[in-house]
């Protein structure tokens, strides 16, 4: 869109608290604020982050849980012309020293019990700081959102949007995301992770009812959906495993008649998750999406096309993409290498990393390191990541195709798997089982005799009790490679 098309982020909402006052912007759990209320109360915390230092500009590290202060932080951030800069909250002292160092952040808007070298504040301290709710000169962030990553060195980065903190001056009937200025938007998904941050931004920006979270509950998720009569959800696999493992009855108590978007990404979804998902919700209302926080390209697929193209993380909608061997040489249809994108001819960048640099070939393409093919119709099929793939005796094994065939057993609550040195095959199959109920090894063997080659099937198994995935849908394998490594050199 052209320049005058847009206009900043800050000035959207004071646009949306003047035509649409009393309107629901933002609720969780009892709490909710109108889009009069959600503008004056962050004219009033901007105030409060002014007072300790933040100018336009400026990154500033936001760790706060799911919850209306969340969305209160960022648009009082985006009206200083300042960037959001979300962290988990539960980050430990030293990944979170890293990230302030690379974001060079005047404050942290967290409550940590943390000792840290810049001021620590809270929502509330921000909105003692001033009782000012008048309007603010505008301003426009030059760089929308600055989330983290930690990649396949386990190093955090920092990935700055390419976009500047504006959105479409005219409210679109339909946004980004399917979002309309009726809907009603349930996001359960953690507001700190790039997909769910980008959704607040969309659902604030056009005006609809943005109902978040505190946590994710399968059932809560579903008895929200009831309660607020929602239109459009977002969830990542991990959660629609969890959702669909619960009993059949309870899960069937709950009308979702309302639903008419279901997005879910972020994660691989194996496809007997999404096919049960299609049939129960619809196949026009399932939605996914494959990228990266870099945006480079993207792809989507409705659950009608996927049941046609089973598997497929769809068509190329934005941007280009391609899969390239080994040898550098662009691959044709149905042959598994390295993806490849890169942005629309023309387009200006759509990122900038801080602490890391992208891996790239020349003509302007970019790997995030994911493993696939194309089909002859050009959708998009995904193996794994490279730095995940296990070499077995001369064979690629790409763990997510064993965790999908585990998490078919409906006593896996969540599986990682991974690849341990093996004198014999270079590396043997490793599975790390979170049960939620009993299982043993020997059953979970039987469940895979008939669904994967022998190569494939994990050597070893091992069980925990803790979650695997983090609240976004991620597993670390490196990290959980590592860990089981140094513990088998000690032995």
């Amino acid at each position: 869109m052209a320049d005058d098309e847009m206009i900043s982020l800050g000035a959207k909402l004071a646009q949306h608290a003047r035509f649409q006052p009393n309107a629901p912007a933002v609720s969780c759990g009892d709490q909710t604020l109108n889009y009069a209320e959600l503008h004056r109360r962050t004219n009033r915390i901007a105030r409060g982050l002014a007072a300790l230092g933040v100018k336009h500009g400026d990154l500033v590290t936001l760790g706060l849980p799911n919850g209306v202060g969340f969305v209160e932080a960022c648009y009082a951030i985006w009206k200083l012309g300042a960037t959001p800069q979300p962290v988990s909250f539960r980050l430990p002292k030293g990944e979170l020293q890293q990230i302030m160092e690379l974001a060079k952040t005047p404050i942290v808007i967290a409550e940590f019990k943390h000792e840290i070298d810049r001021p620590l504040v809270s929502i509330a301290d921000l909105a003692a700081k001033s009782d000012d709710d008048g309007d603010l000169p505008d301003a426009t962030a030059p760089v929308s959102k600055a989330p983290t990553s930690g990649g396949s060195t386990g190093r955090p980065k920092l990935i700055l949007s390419g976009q500047p903190g504006v959105t479409p001056r005219e409210t679109p009937e339909i946004g980004g995301w399917r979002l309309k200025p009726d809907s009603i938007a349930v996001l359960p998904a953690p507001l700190y992770h790039n997909a769910g941050f980008g959704m607040m931004m969309a659902a604030v920006a056009v005006g609809c009812h943005l109902v978040v979270m505190p946590r994710f509950d399968p059932e809560a998720t579903l008895a929200e959906i009831e309660k607020r009569k929602a239109t459009w959800v977002y969830v990542v696999p991990t959660m629609m495993n969890r959702i669909w493992h619960l009993p059949g009855a309870t899960r069937e108590r709950y009308d979702l008649a309302s639903l008419e978007t279901l997005w879910h990404l972020a994660a691989p979804c194996p496809a007997f998750l999404k096919e049960a998902f299609i049939r129960w919700i619809g196949p026009e209302t399932v939605m996914e999406l494959y990228a990266g926080t870099e945006a480079q390209a993207v792809t989507i697929i409705s659950g009608a096309e996927w049941l046609e193209h089973r598997g497929s993380v769809g068509k190329v909608v934005a941007g280009e993409m391609k899969a390239v061997g080994e040898d550098g040489q662009d691959l044709p249809a149905r042959e598994i290498g390295e993806i490849y994108m890169r942005p629309p001819e023309g387009a200006p960048p759509t990122y900038k990393y801080i602490g890391a640099t992208a891996k790239t070939l020349p003509g302007g393409w970019e790997s995030l390191g994911d493993i696939g093919w194309f089909d002859e119709e050009g959708y998009l099929y995904l193996a794994d990541r490279r730095t995940d793939m296990i070499l077995v005796g001369g064979s690629n094994v790409y763990p997510a195709e064993i965790e999908a065939a585990l998490e078919e057993h409906p006593a896996v609550q969540s599986v990682a798997v991974i690849g341990l040195p093996d004198d014999d095959l270079g590396n043997r199959v490793h599975a790390i089982v979170q049960a939620k109920g009993a299982v043993t090894a020997e059953a979970l063997k039987a469940h895979l005799a008939k669904r994967l080659v022998s190569y494939k099937q994990p050597r070893s198994y091992e069980f925990i009790d803790e979650p695997l995935r983090d609240d976004a849908g991620k597993v670390r394998r490196s990290a959980l490679r590592d860990a089981r490594m140094k513990k088998e050199e000690a032995a």
